[in-house]
């Protein structure tokens, strides 16, 4: 009970002392020129800066209620781990990356930067929902954020990835991250089916306003660091293809599982999402329409069908829990990307007028065409390896610092919640009709027990 409050006080105590002394705002500009440019940046970026809050506090947040007793402390975990792993992420990108004659200059591009890398954090915690207390999430938000940075580091600037959505960088590496966690966490075995875990009509209606809420504003996030032009116009286009595309697939695929050809709230939930995740990482690439079309149907098709056979297989063989079916959502259809993105680039170099290539030959614009395809179909084949490689990377960096943070997790002092109080938010919270109705001199475990006995 102590821990949390100690641990968050500490850490923000720290937080106020580095900004006291290292950061300060960007000096403002004096040519009026300059001027114009960096307003010009600002209200160009803060629109989809907004849409992407919305989708990390309320579209995700909402995503995660499909607990029927565990919603309260679902939305309000997801708020706290955006806060502070930005945060983190903020002082750590100022000491590695942007620390300039003792001073870190902040600007509304860093906080962008930071919000992604929270993003790891919130989509790695669904692996272990519900059966973690706060302070091992605490724990695990502040292992994953320095291993996010350095792998993401290696994948950008040493492998030159082409990432734009953050696919590899991103879903890929949060993915096998929470799975790393859960496997080192859990590794007992298999844990039962809790009672409280099945979802009811309200919870999953609940969870499908959230999928709705990220369906809708999951373009900002996609295009939100392209180049401004061309390139974040057709990855708003893309992105809308495919997301349209795997929610009408996700329908299909849904209805052909079930015997009695009803619709599945989960897969709906999940489904509907995956054309956003694949196609995070071509959106800004030269792919006709088609292509965007396909990518979303084949991720919605693959994260159906890993919700039906793949995790069952995964929990029953290698006792991996999942319980927000991560892999499904964010692994299968990253990987899909990944693949995707090396046959895009591939495809590309055949035709240099489209080509991403064909603009960085060191032949320059009047080279012969023999000589810039030459140079393009090597540059294309080298660029393809490293779109593998930054996948291999951040399933590797992921999966190691994964392990090694649920083995962290196991420590008696981050106070772990007993199975019998899992999916439960009157552990956490002080419920009116629970506070009602203890005897005076009762604790917080025998009132959940009571509460328990009652419904």
């Amino acid at each position: 009970r102590r821990l949390l409050p100690l641990f968050l006080g500490l850490f923000q105590g720290a937080l106020l002392l580095f900004f006291a002394l290292f950061v300060t705002y960007d000096e403002p500009s004096v040519q009026e020129e300059n001027a114009n440019l960096v307003a010009n940046k600002v209200y160009s970026t803060f629109p989809f800066f907004q849409d992407i809050q919305v989708m990390l506090v309320v579209g995700l947040g909402l995503l995660l209620t499909f607990l029927p007793r565990y919603g309260l402390s679902a939305l309000t975990h997801n708020f706290l781990l955006l806060n502070f792993s930005m945060q983190w992420a903020l002082v750590l990108q100022g000491l590695f990356h942007h620390f300039h004659h003792g001073q870190v200059q902040l600007d509304l591009h860093k906080v962008l930067i930071s919000e992604f890398a929270a993003v790891t954090v919130l989509i790695s915690v669904g692996a272990i929902l519900g059966r973690t207390s706060p302070c091992q999430l605490l724990i695990m938000a502040t292992c994953e954020i320095p291993v996010y940075l350095a792998s993401e580091w290696v994948i950008i600037n040493c492998l030159g990835v082409l990432d734009v959505g953050g696919t590899i960088t991103i879903h890929v590496f949060s993915c096998y991250f929470g799975l790393g966690v859960s496997k080192a966490l859990f590794r007992t075995g298999q844990q039962p089916l809790h009672p409280k875990e099945t979802p009811t009509p309200r919870s999953d209606l609940m969870s499908l306003v959230g999928m709705l809420i990220l369906w809708v504003f999951w373009p900002s996030f996609v295009a939100v660091l392209c180049q401004p032009g061309d390139a974040q116009h057709r990855a708003i286009l893309n992105t809308l293809l495919a997301m349209s595309a795997g929610a009408i697939t996700t329908v299909v695929a849904s209805s052909l599982l079930e015997r009695d050809g009803k619709l599945s709230p989960g897969h709906l939930q999940n489904g509907s999402l995956a054309g956003g995740v694949v196609i995070g990482v071509v959106a800004d690439m030269a792919i006709p329409p088609v292509a965007a079309l396909a990518l979303g149907s084949l991720s919605a098709l693959a994260c159906v069908l890993g919700f039906r056979f793949l995790t069952p297989l995964l929990g029953r063989k290698f006792r991996l829990l999942d319980q927000c079916g991560i892999h499904n959502l964010h692994g299968l259809p990253g990987i899909l990307g990944a693949a995707a993105s090396a046959v895009a680039i591939l495809v590309a170099s055949k035709d240099t007028s489209t080509s991403h290539f064909s603009q960085l030959s060191p032949a320059g614009g009047n080279a012969s065409e023999a000589v810039e395809e030459q140079w393009g179909d090597r540059e294309a084949r080298g660029q393809a390896l490293s779109q593998v490689a930054g996948l291999a990377v951040a399933m590797g960096a992921s999966l190691l610092g994964g392990l090694l943070t649920g083995a962290t997790l196991r420590l008696p002092c981050l106070a772990q919640p007993p199975q019998r109080l899992c999916f439960d938010d009157s552990l956490h919270f002080k419920i009116q009709d629970q506070a009602e109705g203890l005897e005076p001199g009762s604790t917080t475990e025998e009132g959940a027990l009571a509460l328990k006995e009652r419904i």
